[in-house]
């Protein structure tokens, strides 16, 4: 992965009991606890959550591991969250289970690239999948826009389908959510940073305050302004 999950709010959150329906509110406390880094109560979350908020709270927990250096936890997080997901995919597929089943596959590519042979192909069938059920489900667009940042250009990665898709994926968040809502801001950071590979920082820097804009403690999008900004300063 060319970029990983980097943050630095330093927002607590208390632990709470969960139920299996997927609920904004227990993605919304993970989402406070990737951006904080807190390992600790991802761990907590996915402990006390089930079904594919357990899966959610295992894959920001292995991002999070693997932007700190430990790559055992993200690897045992992510096998966790396969698990969680495959078992939905069987017993009650639905588009956002298997868009987020694809995004984990492809991490776990990440991670190990010998996976990509038997993995590559399942993360492609299940985004295909989750884009059958849902055709206008935006974090079925930021996943294919994720990918295609991520997959060389040789295998079809691709900057430009990755800006694309990214721009897709923010029309579609324009629709009401009251249950699944998660991704707006990062589909504005990857489109940033696919401007930023196709020479258009100015235009990255836009997406990349919009992003908090939309979502006020997003640390990635304000490590990223950051990190331009020192670099404008050299």
């Amino acid at each position: 992965m060319k970029t990983l999950l980097l943050a630095s709010s330093f927002l607590l959150i208390s632990t709470h009991s969960f139920a299996a329906t997927p609920s904004n509110t227990n993605i919304t406390n993970v989402d406070a606890a990737s951006n904080a880094m807190n390992l600790t109560q991802l761990q907590q979350l996915s402990g006390s959550t089930q079904d594919y908020d357990k899966a959610y709270a295992n894959y920001r927990l292995a991002i999070s591991a693997n932007v700190m250096g430990q790559k055992t936890l993200a690897s045992s997080a992510l096998s966790a969250a396969q698990t969680t997901l495959e078992a939905l995919e069987t017993s009650q597929a639905n588009a956002e289970s298997l868009a987020l089943l694809s995004s984990v596959y492809g991490m776990q590519i990440a991670l190990d690239n010998s996976k990509g042979a038997t993995l590559g192909m399942k993360s492609a069938k299940a985004i295909a999948s989750a884009e059958q059920l849902e055709p206008q489900n935006p974090r079925v667009a930021l996943v294919k826009a994720i990918a295609a940042y991520n997959t060389p250009a040789i295998f079809g990665g691709s900057m430009q389908n990755a800006k694309t898709l990214a721009t897709t994926a923010i029309e579609r968040f324009a629709q009401p959510c009251d249950n699944i809502c998660w991704g707006e801001a990062e589909a504005y950071t990857w489109r940033g940073l696919a401007k930023q590979e196709l020479g258009d920082s100015q235009g990255a820097i836009e997406d990349w305050q919009q992003a908090i804009k939309v979502q006020a403690d997003y640390g990635w999008a304000k490590f990223l302004l950051q990190q331009n900004q020192q670099l404008s300063a050299k």
